[in-house]
């Protein structure tokens, strides 16, 4: 069953000696606010992490497959769609993007029962074999930090080298040198939103939500590498409203958590080192619930 309330959410995680969403465009150092300081981590970063634990938790089994994932074709999957609804006649031909016809919507449809992300967070599926576009009806913003962020760099050394013209070029010395870049300490928080009304359109569920609640939970404990440091959520804060159009703005709502060093604190290396308040007055005359997952 579909979902018929709205829901908006806080999300609070935390970094520790690591890097959470390197910048391409800046060497792969951590993200960064050019003008507060303050790190950023993308949603598309934070989406990244859910797929990947939703595809370990079910097993990459319909309804549950990732359609966004490590060297996927996603025109391959748009076939398996056609195929399933008994017309893959509509792809013969050399112009398959115009293709589909009357069958795009049922293939659209297909790929929403099938595949988790693309009901949760919606696609563009009309490059190549059309499959439509989806909205998806959970939406994130970026991550960022509650205070400036400094960056780190430390030059590390690898005592191997790859070929053996590399050994002869370094006259025997296979010591070859690289950067690495790190973030000493730091909280983000991120807010996301479940459309009720997108959530019809798509068939995200009730079970589809739990799910996505797990996964924030949990999916920073399968994402380790020696890049990421230690990162942890910290807090997960579930308004849920009591109708589909919502009883309050959802900026009101946020409002409501605070973050905060804790008095004596101008360097902070530790969760301990913040206070978080939550404000529950007048959620209840309001219609709205809220629920402490995490914090």
């Amino acid at each position: 069953m579909s979902l018929d309330k709205r829901y908006d959410f806080v999300l609070l995680f935390d970094v520790q000696d690591g890097n959470p969403n390197g910048d391409p465009d800046a060497g792969n150092l951590p993200r960064l606010d050019a003008e507060s300081g303050h790190g950023l981590v993308t949603d598309v970063c934070l989406k990244r992490k859910v797929r990947n634990y939703v595809g370990l938790a079910k097993g990459e089994q319909p309804p549950f497959e990732i359609y966004v994932k490590e060297r996927a074709v996603l025109n391959r999957q748009h076939e398996r769609a056609y195929v399933a609804i008994g017309a893959a006649d509509a792809l013969k031909g050399d112009d398959k993007k115009r293709k589909g016809g009357d069958k795009v919507d049922e293939a659209r449809a297909w790929m929403c029962r099938n595949f988790y992300d693309v009901r949760t967070f919606g696609a563009v599926m009309g490059l190549g074999i059309n499959c439509g576009q989806v909205r998806g009806p959970v939406q994130l913003t970026f991550g960022r930090s509650i205070d400036p962020i400094v960056q780190l760099e430390h030059s590390i050394t690898r005592m191997a080298v790859a070929t053996e013209a590399e050994a002869e070029r370094q006259g025997g010395d296979n010591r070859t040198m690289g950067r690495k870049f790190t973030v000493p300490y730091g909280l983000y928080l991120a807010q996301g939103f479940v459309s009720a009304h997108l959530a019809q359109q798509t068939g995200f569920s009730g079970d589809d939500l739990a799910l996505l609640w797990e996964a924030l939970e949990n999916m920073f404990e399968h994402d380790r590498s020696a890049a990421r440091g230690i990162m942890s959520t910290r807090g997960l804060y579930v308004f849920e409203h009591a109708s589909a159009l919502g009883n309050a703005p959802a900026h009101a709502l946020f409002e409501r958590i605070g973050v905060r060093l804790r008095e004596g604190v101008t360097a902070p290396r530790a969760f301990s080192d913040y206070v978080v308040n939550v404000s529950e007055d007048g959620l209840d005359e309001a219609g709205i619930a809220l629920h402490r997952r995490i914090g």
